[in-house]
């Protein structure tokens, strides 16, 4: 069943499950990326050993995660423990068992894009969040000076952006970025609560920011997922030399 979903050089994100493991109590619900480097049975494969920028991400033997993966027709996810890591042709490698059956990931806004987008930001003022908190409709404060900032990765739920100026957790942000849609350039505003927020150790004063959309209407989250998957894609044919 896993040779009939899952593809050499499908992409994975990796999340840390912890049951009582101490090495992973600090990295439960952190996301890693990695790729499948080769199927070798229908319960085990092997991965690439994740990193970040340089730094190679050392991920213990019998630690368990939830894995998604991005295959040529669609999202898939598991449970799966790592039962061995080793060196093979100058790759590092994970070797993963599967703990439960691969199933459909059917919420495409989870699919996340990385990128590399231009955007703005600010902090909601007190008579703009009163109107959320109340359902009440309102109009965002035209003029107010933005912080700019670059986007790292995005889905139909959210983002990751990067920027020197730090967030709180649970701020509400004013957001807009733009997208292409088909050959023209559209403007997204959007509104997004700020999930998590961590100072880069390679880059000390730049923040990472992971955003939840609140409240966005269903055609904006179709749009934004529709320009995801084309941008894949793209991508994946560029990769392929089509």
């Amino acid at each position: 069943m896993l040779s009939k979903f899952i593809r050499v050089g499908d992409k994975i994100e990796l999340t840390a499950v912890e049951k009582g493991n101490e090495e992973l109590a600090d990295a439960k619900g952190r996301m890693y990326k990695s790729a499948v480097y080769d199927v070798l049975s229908e319960d085990t494969l092997e991965i690439t050993m994740p990193m970040e920028k340089t730094k190679l991400i050392l991920l213990p033997v019998d630690s368990e995660y939830d894995l998604v993966f991005y295959g040529e027709s669609g999202l898939y996810q598991c449970f799966a423990r790592i039962i061995d890591r080793y060196k093979s042709n100058n790759v590092y490698i994970l070797v993963v068992e599967l703990t439960s059956n691969l199933r459909k990931y059917q919420r495409r806004e989870y699919y996340r894009f990385s990128c590399a987008l231009e955007m703005c930001a600010r902090n909601l003022e007190e008579e703009e969040l009163q109107a959320l908190e109340n359902r009440m409709p309102y109009s965002l404060t035209p003029g107010l000076p933005l912080k700019q900032s670059v986007i790292v990765d995005i889905s139909g739920g959210g983002l990751r952006f990067l920027s020197t100026q730090r967030y709180e957790p649970d701020s509400m942000l004013y957001i807009s970025y733009h997208l292409l849609k088909g050959d023209e350039r559209k403007k997204y505003e959007v509104i997004g609560k700020v999930l998590s927020v961590r100072e880069l150790e390679n880059r000390p004063g730049t923040w990472e920011h992971r955003v939840q959309y609140y409240d966005m209407d269903v055609d904006t989250r179709e749009e934004i997922i529709k320009y995801i998957f084309e941008e894949e894609r793209k991508s994946r044919r560029k990769e392929r030399g089509l």
